[in-house]
């Protein structure tokens, strides 16, 4: 019996990527592809599909909330949240939300079948580096970032790795402005008055990327 999956991500090189990947196996069949969360949830109740592959990081409605409603929503439907990020908070948001499985776009090459074999047999997958990270932070308490919306962490995130604003504007595809703004914004809202402070910051935090 085929698997009937549905893509999301916002940008269509990456679905097709993904569909070139998964449409090697016989047994699976995209059945649906969707720009952001919303789309997602009205094809989800038009096609229901099996099982979910999305980004975390989508516009009009991002992956951690579409998940979130589609656990409640529709429980029999799997879901694999795909990522740039490689960090406790990103990870243990999208469980907690109801997904399945956590995987690095920059590995889905290697993991996301096996991810979704695992998936579809009702076990959690998680790749070796996202398991050690969470179990690494498993013995201390999980201090949440303040009122941060989705792009400020991206943007506090990149700044921790030690990008500039032009080269964080390239990565998230937005304006360098753009970036310098929530640059701004992140430290009006940590109380933090530099941005080497911001980075030390960002560092304890675990905000590491890779």
């Amino acid at each position: 019996m085929n698997l009937r999956l549905i893509l999301a991500d916002d940008h269509q090189l990456v679905r097709e990527a993904l569909r070139a990947l998964l449409e090697k196996e016989a047994d699976l069949a995209i059945v649906g592809e969707a720009p952001n969360g919303r789309v997602l949830l009205h094809q989800t109740a038009e096609l229901q599909p099996d099982m979910v592959i999305m980004d975390i990081g989508m516009p009009v409605m991002d992956g951690i909330t579409a998940t979130r409603r589609l656990h409640t929503d529709h429980p029999s439907v799997k879901v694999i949240v795909l990522s740039m990020f490689c960090n406790r908070h990103y990870t243990q948001e999208a469980l907690a939300a109801g997904a399945s499985a956590f995987i690095l776009k920059a590995s889905a090459g290697e993991h996301l079948l096996q991810a979704v074999r695992a998936v579809s047999q009702n076990h959690r997958y998680l790749p070796p580096n996202i398991a050690a990270l969470l179990s690494e932070e498993s013995g201390g308490a999980i201090r949440p970032l303040p009122q941060l919306g989705r792009r400020e962490f991206d943007v506090l995130q990149l700044l921790a790795d030690g990008l500039t604003s032009k080269e964080i504007a390239k990565q998230l595809h937005i304006s360098p402005r753009t970036a310098e703004t929530h640059r701004r914004n992140i430290m009006k809202k940590l109380n933090i008055g530099n941005l080497a402070e911001l980075v030390k910051y960002a560092i304890r935090q675990g905000l590491t990327f890779y």
